[in-house]
């Protein structure tokens, strides 16, 4: 997944900005609080067999992957926001 080096409206450098692992790791914490959540909301009510459980592990892979792209972008506009950069204090 990339983005583009640049914004084609106002020539903003992305390339400027490092969100790193920020995305995968904010993901990973909300998508697990959804599927723990569902699974144990899903065995308590219904008691389904345990393969019924299975669903999880497509659904947590589908809203990780494509939750990446937009949570990216979030975390690159909230650099751009505080003005942070690499090796300096916003001021």
């Amino acid at each position: 997944m990339r983005f583009a080096s640049r914004c084609r409206g106002c020539d903003l450098d992305f390339d400027s900005f490092n969100v790193g692992d920020g995305p995968a790791a904010f993901l990973i914490f909300i998508v697990g609080t959804i599927t723990v959540v569902g699974a144990l909301w899903l065995d308590a009510a219904l008691t389904p067999p345990w393969w019924v459980h299975l669903i999880w592990v497509p659904f947590a892979a589908a809203l990780t992957i494509g939750g990446l792209r937009l949570s990216k972008a979030w975390l690159l506009a909230q650099e751009y926001k505080h003005r942070a950069r690499e090796g300096r204090i916003a001021k």
